[in-house]
């Protein structure tokens, strides 16, 4: 009878485990690059992480507890993505704020996103961007604002190319 309870309370114990959020590891090999974005009165530079495939897309920012000033991420598409289409926040830690760009990195709209707590991602909201657009840059919440950038203004990719920008 105690082998009984004892089996039964670690199958219990295994269960409650599985009934959380599973820990989604950060993505740290993803190419690095440097860019900046042009507003009407300024050139700000930012270091973006480069998400081009569907998986590297799909993890994003997952799992990290923190984004230093002025990195984010860079969401690469081969072709135009719908209005309808965006992004969700599900095991997502930080509050990010999301550019969605067109195919010359034009800002076409700026949305704020918060962190989704549930365990199950179909209870997470989806935050459509709206527009078409080509890329998306995910940076921490308030960067835009707090930097003047705004629809209607540039991404630059490359250092080089954000010094001749200014």
């Amino acid at each position: 009878m105690a082998a009984f309870r004892w089996a039964s309370l670690a199958l219990a114990s295994a269960l409650v485990a599985g009934c959380g959020v599973s820990a989604t590891p950060a993505q740290t090999d993803l190419p690095v690059i440097n860019a900046c974005f042009i507003t009407d009165s300024d050139s700000v530079p930012v270091v973006l992480e480069v998400a081009s495939t569907s998986e590297q897309r799909q993890v994003g920012l997952m799992g990290r507890t923190e984004l230093p000033a002025s990195h984010g991420m860079l969401f690469q598409y081969e072709e135009a993505r719908e209005p309808k289409n965006g992004f969700w926040m599900y095991r997502t830690l930080i509050p990010l704020d999301i550019a969605f760009l067109d195919r010359e990195g034009t800002i076409r709209n700026i949305r704020a996103m918060v962190p989704c707590s549930a365990s199950q991602g179909t209870s997470c909201p989806i935050y459509p961007a709206g527009v078409h657009y080509w890329s998306a840059v995910e940076m921490n919440a308030g960067y835009y604002l707090a930097n003047g950038i705004e629809v209607g203004d540039r991404l630059v990719l490359g250092g080089e190319d954000c010094l001749a920008a200014d």
